[in-house]
């Protein structure tokens, strides 16, 4: 049993590696990079939600165009959402004095 395991260890890490070296992306390497599911990835590109390319009935996928558009929703951090709401305030309310984000 405990051979079983890392034999499929190994055989993950293999398909990592290829993975990692390879620009054109079929169907099950999406789905080994993102995690999802073969149905998801089929109903994000029937929605034409994910960027993608279609040969035949053969689904095939940019591997740089899906790192754009898995980083295309971003959420800022605390610290970032605080200094644009401070410049905001700034730029909206001149008359106020902001120091160490307390109003004075």
């Amino acid at each position: 049993m405990e051979e079983s395991k890392v034999l499929q260890a190994i055989e993950e890490l293999k398909a990592l590696t290829l993975l990692a070296a390879k620009n054109t992306l079929t169907l099950d390497d999406v789905v080994l990079l993102f995690g999802f599911s073969r149905s998801t990835i089929y109903k994000l590109t029937s929605s034409k939600a994910i960027p993608h390319y279609r040969r035949g009935k053969v689904l095939f996928f940019d591997k740089a165009e899906l790192d754009a558009w898995a980083k295309e929703c971003r959420i800022n951090t605390q610290a970032e959402a605080e200094a644009q709401a401070l410049a905001y305030c700034q730029v909206n309310n001149p008359l106020i004095i902001y120091r160490n984000d307390k109003r004075h």
